[in-house]
């Protein structure tokens, strides 16, 4: 076995392959077994091989590259776990045999069972010494905004934030799941004073993240018509100081509708927050519990869970000052027109970053300061090795001068742990009745929709125990696999109708395929021994060669995902996976074969299986049996 493999078999087979193709290249090809096995990479379709080889990729001058690899190829030994290898050009293509590779692979996954794809070790600080432990990443994704509406942007948030954190744990990492609330600002002074006037105990208890939000509309729009006042008579002083007028009585009354207005009772409420007046902060502790109650709710629907409800509010003053004073000590920052700026316009390389401003006229610190204090907050806490913010594209600006002035601070090794995990729009998210409150609302409403899809098909309806809480598990299945579909970056169009299809490559469709694949189960009535002891060199159809291909795949897969960190590339593979099941079916029958091939083919359908419910749980999904 090579040297540079021993770490990986165990988790993944095919490192066996690459393990034992670099041991037989390296002598022919004079090049060490090391480089050989890094520059072995998976391939794109079956026709072109299980692994390919670039043979530039091993400093070969192009001219000389098509002869080395028919003369690599030429003098391959024999061997019992690979073909002869096949030349493209440039690339040499090495086909598995189909025997030993099922023998290997099927046992491997029915043994391992939901570890099957886990690679522990690559999340160790050092592989060659595990006592070191492993890597730590913090993770903040979803971020909701307490008494403000939950939008498209916090779902995609909270469904790739969910993934990615699952994908770093199957890679052997110590993840914390952050969510780093909106819960302090002159709102919440708002929205207690909107509480003492219009608010209900009642419906507080009973959903208070409705409850908080319906309020602080209401108290904006009593709010509204007294500002517009302020602002006509403030205009109308303007103009009268200049023509010479007395305007003590406009003054008199500008500062009575202001010591009156709602406005300034809730910055009033806020100050005595700030001041840490233990009646204001009960009640401010109060909304921001009872909504976290609420939000865990909502989250455990979608398999999510956090370790840590942060927030604005857990960042201490102390840390905000010490933030603007190293600002100003380092030379970083300066006073523009009374507030305090970071222009990072002045050097060439970071231009395009403009100006980031830490500090209002008024003396009120602003996010940037307050993302300063709670990265330090991170590091001290924490000692993560990568710091993850899940965060859409709009804030793109904004996190690259937080990490760029982390820098020049004097911290590059906090910077450089630092990454934005960004993603597009969705538009068109509006629920039946009307624009979107909150998660729940949108839940509800896929739900619904697919339950109504559901009962199209009566016969298969009636099956069913219990239909409206799997109609509500594909509903989610649905509003997540459409999340994932395409890449990151990109947005998308909410769409109720495509999203609930059982047609084409969507969330019902995947959860078809894992419930067709409990149902074969059921039916053969088999046990794990009598799969235990299949005769596995009874599956030598074409359609099971090739899907045992494809599940030997997937710990690469894993591993190519945690390159790309996009869920469409275990998504991918799923979709691609299901497809070469579905056209198996006919060919691999179970029910009615001969006993022995029965069980070889219920071993493979069994292992399949197993896959297809890793990557689903994986990407957050709930796998349903029926």
């Amino acid at each position: 076995m090579g040297h540079s493999a021993t770490a990986f078999e165990a988790s993944n087979p095919v490192d066996i392959y690459r393990s034992h193709i670099s041991e037989l290249l390296a002598p022919v090809a004079g090049k060490p077994v090391k480089d050989i096995y890094d520059r072995l990479s998976w391939t794109q379709t079956f026709d072109k091989g299980d692994l390919g080889l670039a043979v530039p990729s091993l400093r070969v001058p192009p001219k000389e590259a098509s002869a080395k690899a028919s003369e690599w190829s030429e003098k391959f030994p024999n061997s019992d776990l690979v073909e002869k290898p096949v030349v493209a050009g440039t690339f040499i293509q090495f086909f598995f045999k189909p025997q030993s590779l099922t023998k290997l692979i099927v046992p491997s996954i029915l043994q391992k069972k939901t570890l099957y794809g886990t690679n522990p070790r690559l999340g160790l600080r050092d592989e060659s010494d595990p006592k070191k432990g492993k890597k730590r990443m913090v993770i903040d994704f979803s971020s909701p905004n307490i008494a403000k509406p939950f939008h498209a942007g916090h779902l995609r948030s909270t469904i790739i934030g969910g993934f990615l954190a699952n994908l770093y744990e199957a890679a052997g990492w110590h993840v914390v799941r952050l969510n780093y609330l909106g819960d302090w600002g002159r709102q919440f002074g708002l929205l207690a004073h909107a509480f003492e006037m219009l608010g209900s105990e009642e419906k507080l208890q009973k959903d208070p993240i409705s409850h908080l939000f319906d309020i602080y509309v209401e108290i904006n729009n009593i709010s509204r018509p007294e500002e517009e006042e302020i602002k006509q008579k403030k205009e109308a002083l303007a103009q009268a100081s200049t023509t010479g007028e007395d305007i003590t009585e406009l003054e008199q009354q500008i500062q009575i509708l202001e010591s009156k207005s709602v406005n300034e009772k809730a910055r009033q409420y806020f100050k005595r927050m700030e001041e840490g007046d233990e009646a204001a902060l009960a009640t401010w502790r109060r909304f921001r519990d009872l909504s976290i109650e609420r939000y865990k709710r909502t989250y455990s629907r979608l398999n999510i869970h956090y370790d840590v409800y942060g927030g604005e509010s857990t960042v201490e003053l102390e840390r905000m000052d010490r933030a603007v004073k190293q600002l100003q000590e380092s030379g970083l920052s300066e006073e523009s027109q009374g507030a305090v700026i970071v222009d990072l316009t002045k050097n060439p390389k970071t231009k395009k970053l403009g100006k980031a401003l830490v500090r209002k006229r008024d003396g009120s610190s602003l996010y940037l300061t307050r993302d300063i204090g709670e990265a330090y907050k991170r590091v001290e806490v924490y000692q993560p090795d990568k710091l993850v913010y899940v965060v859409a594209s709009q804030q793109e600006l904004h996190l690259a001068q937080l990490f760029k002035i982390l820098e020049l601070m004097g911290h590059p090794e906090i910077a450089e742990k630092c990454q934005h995990i960004s993603f597009g729009m969705v538009h068109g998210m509006s629920t039946r009745k009307g624009t979107v409150k909150f998660l729940d609302d949108i839940l509800r409403d896929v739900g619904e929709k697919m339950h109504e899809v559901m009962q199209k098909n009566q016969i298969k309806y009636e099956q069913v125990e219990n239909p409206e809480q799997t109609a509500d598990t594909l509903g989610i299945t649905a509003v997540m696999v459409q999340d994932m579909s395409g890449k990151r970056i990109n947005g998308y169009d909410f769409s109720l109708e495509r999203m609930t299809s059982f047609e084409g490559d969507t969330g019902p469709y995947l959860q078809y395929a894992h419930a067709r694949l409990c149902s074969i189960t059921r039916k053969a009535g088999l046990s794990a021994e009598d799969l235990q002891s299949a005769d596995l060199s009874l599956l030598s159809e074409s359609h099971a060669i090739n899907l045992v291909r494809a599940l030997s795949s997937w710990p690469d897969v894993v591993q190519n995902t945690l390159k790309t960190q996009e869920p469409v590339t275990v998504l991918s593979y799923l979709f691609k996976m299901t497809h070469m099941l579905s056209s198996s079916y006919d060919i691999l029958k179970v029910v009615g074969s001969e006993p022995e091939i029965k069980k070889a083919r219920m071993a493979l359908y069994e292992a399949a299986r197993q896959v297809l419910n890793n990557g689903m749980k994986m990407l957050g999904l709930n796998p349903v049996e029926r």
